[in-house]
């Protein structure tokens, strides 16, 4: 699968542009890590495009490990031979689906998923509305304020720095900066 049929099943799937935004966001992330670490820009980047493409349709309040999000989209993503590599790094980004992150690909898509959401809802407090003045350290701040963007798992930004190797203020000012070479497509210019 190529990046415009990526695109185009994200497109046919998912309505709400704030979570097309966060995909984005997430496929910058993994791009700019994937050039920091020398791997597959390309696969990387589909990863991170197509985490949550079935989120919508199947959300998965129940978090079972085997039914809707995740499990669903990848079955779907199987049959359009999308490698499984990305589609176990998928499965991986979800806790409860209990599929172990066992390459650089899964952790770096754990890392960053949640940590695109915060700091996409701390550029959009920001006067300014852009990540293009935005400091990691009031990433770092927003991170500490709970009742801030309380649907981010805090656990999992931590948790996934962690396990990716690369100190925590270190991982939110690479993500900022990834985001910030994208702040256009993301929405995250300013006025």
């Amino acid at each position: 699968m190529d990046r415009q049929a990526a695109w185009t099943l994200v497109c046919e799937w998912t309505q709400s542009e704030s979570l097309r935004k966060h995909m984005l966001a997430v496929e910058t992330a993994m791009r700019a890590y994937a050039r920091r670490f020398g791997a597959d820009e390309e696969a990387w980047a589909l990863a991170g495009l197509l985490h949550d493409f079935d989120y919508e349709r199947f959300p998965n309040d129940a978090h079972s490990a085997t039914e809707e999000h995740p499990s669903h989209g990848v079955r779907h993503l199987r049959t359009l031979g999308v490698s499984d590599e990305i589609c176990t790094a998928i499965l991986g980004h979800a806790e409860y689906t209990h599929t172990p992150r066992e390459t650089p690909m899964a952790k770096t898509l754990f890392a960053v998923d949640e940590l695109c959401g915060l700091v996409t809802a701390a550029t959009y407090v920001r006067p300014s509305k852009s990540i293009l003045d935005l400091e990691p350290s009031s990433v770092r701040k927003k991170m500490k304020d709970k009742a801030f963007a309380r649907g981010v798992s805090r656990e999992d930004i931590t948790h996934g720095a962690a396990e990716l190797g690369v100190e925590l203020d270190a991982h939110i000012a690479f993500v900022v900066e990834a985001l910030k070479g994208n702040a256009e497509a993301l929405g995250l210019a300013g006025a």
